[in-house]
């Protein structure tokens, strides 16, 4: 069965109507975006285009202080890219849930942010239009705009990293659902009574295709002594607390076998979720990005097996695609600055004076 395309072109026409309802000028207005994670946070100015003009990277304040020290880092980002460029408006993507106002940050699992009024908190230092956004649905916004979801007017974004991440496009705006917390997928229960999961619950899809899943079936094996697992160990130094993500993927690259079983594995758990998201939400487009999706073939190919097996009405039903992100780490970067783009407000100077650095 052939792949589903974007239908007749409808997600230009509705970024072309999403430009229309804009003023004049505003979408070429650089705005600055900024990504919060829980090991660092990136800021960068970002033009119409999508391109980032500087990019800005500092560490996360460690989770244990006050919400003010990570505005604090935030406001010094602003203020040292906006001495530099003539910025109208600031995006922030959060790790975490985000009221449907854009304006409050309800949890955030790696910041001590709890029902956090971060707009309001930044818009009164920083004197430009804030606008908040869960990390997910910023990267899933630009990637539609400007990379591998371009055209596709009902398009799902899962980001595998520590967990998994999700959000979804349609027709031209993120759908963030009644509450602002659409696209939690990586919350799906796959496996009743299964892992454990930081959320509270057990089974839940990330715990079985995730950055976290991929090291801990691997430093299993290693721990357990398994023979399969000693050129992986060798790799780590000997240290099972060493074997991450990424050396795992580079084995498989180098042709380890038990690295390219632990991917092929997480690869299928990852094909599944996806047919059961195809179930619920029937997208023309999966995009696939995140730091475990730079294992390519090695994660998708299985990934597209696993789904055309598990997927519902299989043989009788258009296949949605499944592609990898084309924007990598700096997606959310680029989604927040695009959708602040929307309240940007043009300013005759750009001035210190306009932020405060207290």
């Amino acid at each position: 069965m052939p792949a589903l395309l974007g239908r007749s072109g409808r997600g230009d026409r509705f970024a072309a109507d999403r430009r229309r309802s804009l003023p004049a000028g505003v979408l070429r207005l650089p705005t600055i975006g900024i990504d919060i994670g829980g090991t660092k946070v990136i800021a960068g100015v970002v033009n119409g285009e999508g391109k980032i003009v500087e990019q800005l990277r500092t560490d996360t304040p460690d989770k244990s202080k006050s919400p003010k020290v990570v505005e604090d880092t935030i406001v010094e980002l602003v203020l040292e890219l906006a001495d530099r460029h003539d910025v109208h408006a600031v995006g922030i993507g959060a790790a975490g849930w985000v009221d449907s106002d854009r304006s409050r940050v309800l949890f955030a699992p790696h910041l001590n942010w709890r029902d956090e009024p971060l707009r309001e908190a930044l818009t009164d230092r920083l004197k430009f239009p804030v606008v908040v956004e869960n990390d997910a649905n910023a990267a899933a916004w630009a990637e539609w705009r400007f990379g591998a979801g371009r055209g596709e007017d009902l398009l799902a974004m899962i980001t595998l990293g520590t967990g998994i991440g999700g959000a979804v496009v349609r027709q031209g705006r993120v759908d963030r659902g009644r509450y602002g917390l659409a696209g939690e997928f990586g919350h799906m229960q796959v496996v009743p009574g299964g892992h454990r999961c930081p959320c509270g619950n057990r089974g839940c899809w990330e715990q079985y295709s995730s950055g976290n899943a991929l090291v801990r079936e691997a430093r299993e094996l290693a721990a357990a002594e398994s023979l399969v697992a000693e050129p992986l160990l060798a790799r780590a130094g000997g240290e099972v607390a060493a074997i991450t993500g990424p050396l795992v993927t580079e084995a498989a690259r180098d042709g380890d076998p038990m690295a390219v079983e632990l991917l092929h594995d997480i690869g299928t758990w990852l094909g599944v979720g996806l047919a059961n998201l195809a179930a619920a939400l029937d997208p023309g487009r999966f995009v696939v990005g995140g730091g475990v999706s730079a294992a390519g073939e090695l994660l998708l190919g299985p990934a597209k097996d696993a789904y055309r097996r598990t997927l519902t009405g299989r043989g009788f039903r258009p296949e949605a695609q499944i592609v990898p992100a084309a924007l990598g780490n700096e997606a959310g970067l680029i989604g927040a600055a695009d959708l602040a783009r929307a309240v940007a407000r043009r300013f005759r100077t750009v001035k210190r004076s306009r932020v405060e650095r207290a």
